[in-house]
């Protein structure tokens, strides 16, 4: 049986937004409305005829963006950059923290095209050291240039493609593992 709450104390959806490694509390208010930080947003977000391709608008500000799942992930891709984003509630981000100890991956990542285009420059080569935030490629579509980085400081495993190649959307353009500093 559901106890209905009186009307305005109803609890929040609280989440935890991980963008690129960096953490961002979301509040969603209601339909509408969503406290990211400390600002309140008015929003509307709506997918565009069955493709990864998301119509946002906020605060009466319009935007598209590509989204799509990449291994229990989302990756977004939003005026020409891309990001990688995981979103948690408070309570699964506290579960995840006390069970692992750190936030640095333990497995292999794979960066995928988030969109078809054309690889314009690939700035890294296998075996390379990166950092978090480092430029990984450069792909152009629709006559916009788009950054890809690295989400953590790691070493380039498997490299995909190189400058000049077309993509297609999904497809692997390389691999990084997590370079883990062991305590002594």
């Amino acid at each position: 049986m559901e106890v209905a709450q009186p009307p305005g104390k109803a609890d929040k959806m609280k989440y935890i937004a991980q963008v690129d490694g960096l953490d961002f509390p979301v509040e969603i208010l209601d339909e509408h409305h969503v406290r990211f930080g400390e600002e309140i947003l008015e929003f509307d977000l709506a997918a565009v005829s069955g493709q990864p391709l998301y119509s946002l608008i906020v605060n009466n500000e319009s935007f598209e963006g590509y989204v799509y799942p990449d291994e229990g992930r989302w990756q977004v891709l939003l005026l020409g950059r891309s990001y990688s984003v995981n979103i948690e509630d408070e309570r699964e981000k506290r579960l995840r923290r006390s069970e692992n100890g750190n936030m640095v991956p333990d497995h292999e990542f794979t960066l995928k095209a988030p969109m078809p285009g054309l690889a314009i420059a690939v700035l890294v080569s296998e075996g390379q050291l990166i950092e978090k935030g480092q430029i990984l490629a450069i792909l152009e579509s629709m006559k916009m240039q788009n950054e890809l980085r690295s989400p953590f400081t790691g070493t380039v495993v498997r490299l995909r493609i190189k400058a000049g190649e077309s993509v297609q959307q999904k497809q692997v353009l390389l691999s990084i593992i997590p370079n883990v500093s062991v305590p002594s």
